[in-house]
């Protein structure tokens, strides 16, 4: 880590992308308390997470536009564009408003798909491949923890400061980042364009990461793995209301005690999941992190306190293992060139199915047991994490990307 944080390009992003990951974690939140303080409509409130997420429709052409522009200059233009696309929310005054709430939210909303798409393609820029494993689990180490924190956060300010004001707070945070990213001295990755004589189609280009997921073995592999195991993360996160209720006796608000433990696995599991590539390679980490979704699940098929915390904290450190196990093989097994589109298709063939599987779920428990739906979801997910873990082989031998530019580590 010593190593990692003494590159200045990687320091650089990394607390631009901190800055930048704090207001997205208030804004999140504080968008949904917001519309519920205009309307007093739970309905209209939980609009506002299908606007942030419908901008996910879009995610190829996002991931082409990642891999026309040098990613430097995309990152920077991203956090200001963001910064000035959240100043509208300081005239909401009235329920007559909504429509600029719901506005800027789908406009974040693909921000924030482009911006990921960005990072994924940048950090194999300013870094060495042998440092990607730790790279990507230092940025997934504080988006677990602002993840914990972050609605906290929102909360407290949202009640301090009002909308208005949180929505400027928000709008500085990602201006700062957008002036950290001007001192990056890397990721000026030339576009490569191709020749006139096999200049490939519009809709060739936009779909060429797909087309790349799909004839990789190892990428194939895990993408098809993983987008099972979100669906079994989705059902499961309909089932704790049931949980909590039906198991325990007790009220809703201790679903909140459970989700904070997930927060203390996802911080753990962001710290240990560099090691764990390490150690097991890329497919074995994904192969880990679902094996953690399953025993999670399969302990809460018996409604007990003492089970509830440490089955919560398992699958919290399921997903930062798994999602640094992905983006890793992501950014060793793509070309730079199409490393953006790829991004963008590998996550929305992962978060596409999760946000179906949630209203799936939300229909199955009231007519199945809950326990019975959390054991088939353990085994299910049990199955597919012991698959991946025997095909773990086809990450062999590593394919790197282009080489991060040279840079000197400084001392210590």
């Amino acid at each position: 880590m010593r190593r990692l944080l003494g590159r200045r390009d990687f320091r650089t992003i990394f607390i631009a992308l901190t800055v930048s990951m704090l207001a997205e974690s208030v804004l999140v939140l504080a968008l949904g308390v917001w519309v519920k303080d205009l309307t007093g409509s739970d309905g209209l409130a939980g609009a506002t997470f299908l606007a942030l997420s419908a901008p996910m429709l879009v995610a190829p052409l996002a991931g082409w536009v990642v891999d026309r522009i040098p990613r430097r200059a995309i990152f920077v233009a991203l956090n200001v564009v963001t910064a000035g696309l959240l100043l509208p929310l300081l005239t909401v005054r009235h329920a007559a408003d909504l429509w600029i709430v719901y506005t800027v939210a789908v406009g974040y909303g693909l921000s924030y798909i482009v911006l990921g798409a960005t990072v994924s393609a940048l950090v194999p820029e300013l870094v060495p491949a042998d440092l990607l494993p730790d790279a990507n689990s230092a940025l997934q180490t504080v988006k677990q923890a602002l993840r914990l924190l972050g609605p906290l956060i929102g909360a407290g300010l949202f009640s301090l400061l009002g909308g208005a004001k949180l929505a400027l707070a928000c709008a500085v945070c990602f201006l700062v980042a957008g002036v950290m990213g001007t001192l990056l001295r890397s990721g000026r990755q030339a576009v490569r364009m191709p020749t006139t004589s096999d200049r490939p189609t519009w809709s060739s280009e936009v779909s060429a990461g797909l087309r790349h997921l799909v004839r990789e073995p190892a990428l194939r592999t895990v993408a098809v793995c993983s987008a099972l195991s979100m669906i079994g993360l989705g059902v499961g996160e309909s089932l704790y209301f049931a949980y909590v209720d039906q198991g325990l006796g007790r009220d809703a608000a201790f679903l909140g005690i459970l989700v904070s433990a997930q927060g203390v696995g996802g911080v753990a599991g962001g710290v240990a999941s560099a090691l764990v590539v390490r150690r097991l390679g890329e497919v074995g980490a994904v192969a880990v992190g679902i094996g953690l979704f399953a025993l999670g699940s399969l302990a809460l098929v018996q409604p007990a306190l003492w089970l509830a915390l440490p089955a919560s904290v398992l699958i919290g450190m399921g997903l930062p293992v798994s999602m640094v196990g992905t983006n890793t093989l992501l950014q060793r097994r793509t070309p730079a060139h199409l490393l953006g589109r790829a991004a963008t298709a590998l996550d929305a063939l992962v978060s596409g199915p999760q946000a179906l599987a949630i209203g799936l779920g939300a229909v199955l428990v009231g007519v199945v047991d809950y326990r019975l739906l959390f054991g088939a979801i353990g085994v299910a997910m049990a199955f597919v994490g012991g698959t991946l873990w025997f095909a773990r082989r086809v990450a062999q031998p590593a394919v790197s990307t282009e080489p991060a530019p040279a840079q000197a580590d400084f001392p210590g």
